[in-house]
């Protein structure tokens, strides 16, 4: 006799686990299956996702690692700290990366064990439905729940013609892998991935280019941030970023790549020791069985849903990358537990309007809300309050000071529109503004809170003041 559940989540990735964990917090039998074993020695399936395994977590490790060493060759200086022969280990470099998605993979498992979430290992796909309820196949073993929530995620986009051996032409996954400084670097993709990857091995030592199609670089984030970050990135951290181009041919030689492209000033050449493919991801819907049972997609491949996540099947949900909007891990955690409380009736819910953004790069580079030119664009009327970290004493102590912190807010109604960041631990500073702007909040309800001094939120604290014209330190 098949195994019978309330929910089965397809998919142990942010979305997945985290939406396995709700529904039996709130008292749902509940199983949970993945097939990925990723790097697992012993190749069993791995929960976490591309998140834990080969994206979020990993990637910050290695970005952290490659920070710390640049400071020691760099910046220690300026404390009065004297480093003499700093080298890097990269291979120890990538085990402590390793140990630590081992240490979360195992923490979820110990999850699934305290909040009793049966762990199906193995591919889910539809079979049918049948009384109300719905045939899973995981592996071999056929399973009967009444909700299903597809939180399959998503994999890396590859381009047409050109290979990934994850040796000399790696996506994420074999970016995160390298065990060796390569000479040259070669990454197509400006984006989160291809810029933070571009920072860890341009630290370690590696000459950077980085190919992108679009003419405009960071498009999705404030002018006045995307003007600061190209002016850091390209003039002070030596990163060569060429937009506009368009990739004719890559060639893989024996130990080199060449990749033969066209930009403003036409035809052009690269020759690169290894090159990242970073241009995106795209849903994994494949295997789902969607055709079989009438699950709507869109044209890119994405399960089409409503406000609540809900398909066009009865008791079928679909949460994550595999859904419209950003493939953000805290966006498809937020969707899990909002899905989790609508089966059980409570009134789950996800402000999309205050999803943050983070790139971690060095400077990080953060936001929530709409940027200047969106609401421009929208015809929103609206007032600015920015204020540079150069002014705040914290900043200067830590001796990093690059960057600043943009407020906007509606000029009529002082409703806080969008905050925009720059500069040292931007990806926790934006919190701040994502719970003001959760609840409603306007700038005046951040420039009347005490912040402690001297931290660096002091500068969110002045740039609301701002909003204004009321800054007392700038």
């Amino acid at each position: 006799m098949s195994q019978e559940f309330d929910v089965v989540v397809i998919g142990g990735g942010p979305a997945g686990y985290v939406a396995a964990i709700r529904a039996a917090q709130l008292g749902l039998k509940t199983a949970c299956c993945e097939y990925n074993a990723y790097a697992d020695p012993k190749g069993e399936p791995r929960l976490g996702g591309t998140c834990l395994n080969v994206g979020c977590i990993p990637s910050k490790a290695l970005l952290h690692s490659s920070e710390l060493y640049h400071q020691a060759e760099h910046s220690f200086i300026m404390h009065g700290i004297k480093m003499e022969g700093v080298s890097i280990d990269v291979p120890s470099m990538v085990r402590r990366k390793d140990n630590i998605v081992n240490q979360l993979t195992q923490g979820i498992k110990g999850l699934f064990k305290k909040y009793k979430v049966t762990f199906l290992p193995g591919l889910g796909s539809f079979v049918a439905q049948a009384d109300g309820k719905w045939q899973v196949k995981v592996g071999e073993e056929v399973v009967t729940t009444t909700h299903v929530i597809i939180a399959t995620g998503s994999r890396a986009r590859h381009l047409p013609g050109i290979k990934v051996d994850q040796k000399l032409i790696v996506d994420n996954e074999g970016a995160l892998s390298t065990t060796e400084v390569p000479k040259r670097l070669g990454v197509i993709g400006a984006g989160v991935i291809g810029l933070e990857m571009s920072s860890v091995w341009k630290r370690l030592g590696s000459q950077v280019t980085i190919l992108e199609a679009a003419p405009d670089f960071l498009a999705a984030a404030d002018t006045a941030v995307t003007k600061e970050a190209w002016k850091i990135f390209t003039k002070k951290q030596g990163l060569d970023i060429q937009l506009g181009i368009q990739i004719k041919d890559v060639k893989v030689g024996e130990n080199t790549v060449v990749i033969q492209y066209e930009n403003d000033d036409g035809d052009q050449t690269l020759e690169v020791d290894k090159l990242i493919v970073a241009v995106g991801r795209v849903p994994n819907t494949d295997g789902l069985n969607a055709e079989v049972v009438g699950l709507q997609l869109d044209d890119r491949g994405r399960i089409k849903v409503d406000a609540h996540c809900a398909t066009n099947l009865p008791n079928v949900w679909a949460v994550g990358d595999v859904v419209p909007g950003p493939m953000l891990a805290h966006k498809g955690m937020e969707e899990g537990v909002m899905v989790a409380e609508c089966i059980v009736g409570q009134a789950g819910h996800v402000n999309y309007d205050a999803i943050p953004w983070v790139i971690y790069t060095q400077p990080e580079v953060a936001w929530v809300g709409k940027t200047e030119q969106q609401l421009k664009a929208e015809n929103i009327p609206f007032k600015q309050g920015q204020i540079p970290f150069q002014a705040n004493g914290r900043a200067l102590g830590q001796g990093d000071t690059t960057g600043f912190v943009k407020v906007l807010a509606h000029s009529e109604t002082d409703q806080i529109l969008g905050v925009h960041i720059i500069g040292a631990s931007a990806s926790e500073l934006i919190a701040e503004a994502v719970v003001a702007m959760e609840f409603g909040g306007a700038a005046e309800d951040l420039a009347r809170i005490a912040h402690a001094h001297p931290t660096l939120s002091e500068v969110m604290h002045e740039a609301a003041l701002a909003v204004d014209k009321r800054s007392l330190h700038f």
